[in-house]
């Protein structure tokens, strides 16, 4: 059982509320984090890729750092933790990726791996001309399928004259090769995107679900996926961690939490940037409110019921892993390893420091 910590490069975290902890992206921040998780002994780290926020009071993910500058840096300040960056892939060639990749592979030794985010929120590319037109909407797996193949291939043997429906290479030069494996993941939650990630993914990120019936299904449809293509694919679920001394404090929070939910934030994500929070219906507002967690599934209580929680989910047939949020990153990670790990019996407990 593999934990992860789902790094802050953008303001203020997973939780859209003005009730949360508020803070800026920096590579202090993020140094501080990641270097606590590899002492508590995380498995990895992976930072996202965001190009564009959604306002409101919090200017939520409005400041934001890049994700493989930001990850070469902690290449070089860690020692044994895996450090996944993201790309979008609208927004770099594969071959300068590849190239990217193999540099950071050498600082840290091996410890590398590439998210790949095909591209589904159109701000975010437009800003920047980079839009191709509502035609990628239905293209963007298969521009993907083609983006990871040239980066393997180039790997593989330093140079690739792939041609495809989306890029052609004449004999393109990457060396050096990588000294190690680059592992390759994914969040694909579609059929489409599960079948794009049992193809050429390592591991699946999915969003977990408090019952765990969701994180079920969806581990039951990645692996007939991934019986198609005849690879071990795994899955790592993505939760949130609320702590508290009881489990009474702990949802008190998270009732806090979406009390103050930065509604103007929640309607822009959601599509409704026009709509007048000031005088929107109470089940409107309950709506959004709902969601300033993003809908990832919430791990709420004291350390013993975090724990239980954990391990309960953990027994899910196909759960390789958990890719865990926290409301304060740096506390949250500290306390979770000093007061949740030692009571887990899905993993043994790692040892602070080793």
């Amino acid at each position: 059982m593999d934990f992860g910590v789902f790094i802050p490069i953008n303001n203020n975290g997973w939780i859209i509320s003005e009730a949360s902890p508020q803070y800026m992206p920096s590579f202090d921040l993020n140094r501080q984090i990641v270097q606590l998780a590899e002492q508590y002994g995380f498995e990895f780290a992976l930072s996202m890729v965001k190009l564009r926020g959604f306002g409101g009071p919090t200017e939520f993910w409005d400041h934001g750092l890049e994700s493989f500058t930001l990850m070469s840096g902690l290449a070089a300040v860690t020692e044994k933790i895996k450090l996944y960056a993201s790309v979008a892939t609208l927004t770099l060639p594969p071959a300068m990726v590849a190239r990217m990749a193999v540099t950071i592979d050498d600082i840290s030794d091996g410890r590398f791996g590439i998210n790949i985010v095909s591209g589904w929120n159109q701000s975010e590319y437009s800003q920047m001309g980079l839009w191709p037109g509502e035609d990628f909407y239905g293209q963007r797996y298969d521009y993907a399928s083609e983006y990871v193949a040239i980066m393997k291939e180039l790997w593989a043997t330093g140079h690739s004259s792939f041609k495809g429906d989306f890029f052609t290479y004449e004999d393109c030069l990457v060396q050096p090769t990588p000294a190690h494996d680059i592992d390759i993941v994914c969040a694909g939650q579609s059929q489409r995107g599960m079948e794009f990630c049992a193809t050429y993914g390592d591991y699946n990120f999915i969003i977990g679900d408090r019952a765990g019936t969701e994180l079920a299904a969806a581990n039951a449809q990645l692996a007939g996926e991934a019986a198609k293509t005849g690879r071990d694919v795994g899955s790592y679920a993505l939760y949130t961690i609320v702590m508290g001394e009881t489990d009474e404090e702990a949802e008190a929070k998270v009732e806090s939490y979406r009390a103050g939910a930065d509604l103007e934030a929640l309607a822009f994500m959601s599509g409704q940037a026009g709509l007048d929070t000031a005088g929107a219906t109470a089940a409107k507002i309950t709506e959004l409110q709902g969601a300033c967690f993003f809908n990832i599934g919430i791990i709420a209580g004291s350390h013993a019921t975090v724990a239980a929680e954990i391990d309960r989910l953990a027994a899910i047939e196909g759960t390789k892993g958990m890719m865990l949020v926290f409301d304060d990153f740096v506390a949250g990670i500290a306390e979770f390893g000093e007061k949740v790990m030692p009571l887990l019996t899905c993993r043994e407990a790692p040892m602070v420091g080793a």
